[in-house]
């Protein structure tokens, strides 16, 4: 149980670090007041270009692998590997750091799949939201198709039932995250992504 409330605790303080703040601060941009104001790295990439909106959504991978990692290590049951496992994605979209204000947890999410799904079935996942990307040039639309496939996905692979319930968790977190994105897909004003040269 100790290992259970330090990776609680540590995987929700490291899914709070907010590199996608952090790297367009570094560069004199607060990234609160540019494109979509959204604390994530498609902003990033907005913002800065491919190259730093790269580094930001490795960063947010990364925060989330470590301690999903770390529980599937030291922790016996799936259900606590499970809610471990939402602690990165939750502390990105309400860090602590910027007053619970954050991204929308979908790379945090990916890098939380990379660790539980294992590589192969992993890659089918991130090939279907690629192909979605390339098809509505949209952001938003793909993470959103993407985190509502997660559950049958689960299903269809028979993984433990804990699991299926986190990534129900994360896909009701996504969507709230997105609910401006929403309203904006709703009026057609969503923004398609483009990238610019990086500074």
């Amino acid at each position: 149980m100790p290992n259970l409330i330090l990776l609680i605790i540590f995987g929700y303080l490291l899914g709070s670090v907010p590199f996608s703040y952090l790297i367009p601060k570094a560069k004199g941009i607060d990234i609160r007041k540019v494109g979509s104001g959204n604390v994530g790295a498609t902003n990033v990439i907005r913002a800065l270009g491919l190259k730093f909106g790269l580094l930001a959504t490795i960063l947010d991978l990364l925060k989330a692998v470590i301690p999903v990692y770390l529980a599937t290590r030291f922790l016996l049951f799936d259900w606590q590997i499970a809610l471990v496992a939402i602690t990165p994605v939750f502390g990105h979209i309400f860090p602590i750091w910027l007053n619970f204000r954050g991204g929308k947890g979908v790379g945090s999410t990916i890098g939380v799949l990379f660790i539980l799904l294992g590589w192969e079935r992993f890659l089918i996942l991130l090939s279907i939201w690629l192909i979605v990307i390339a098809i509505f040039q949209i952001m938003s639309v793909a993470s959103l198709l993407m985190s509502s496939l997660l559950p049958l996905f689960m299903a269809y692979f028979s993984y433990p039932l804990p699991y299926f319930f986190l990534v129900i968790a994360l896909a009701v977190l996504i969507w709230w995250a997105h609910r401006e994105n929403l309203q904006r897909i709703k009026e057609g004003i969503e923004p398609k992504l483009k990238f610019k040269k990086s500074l």
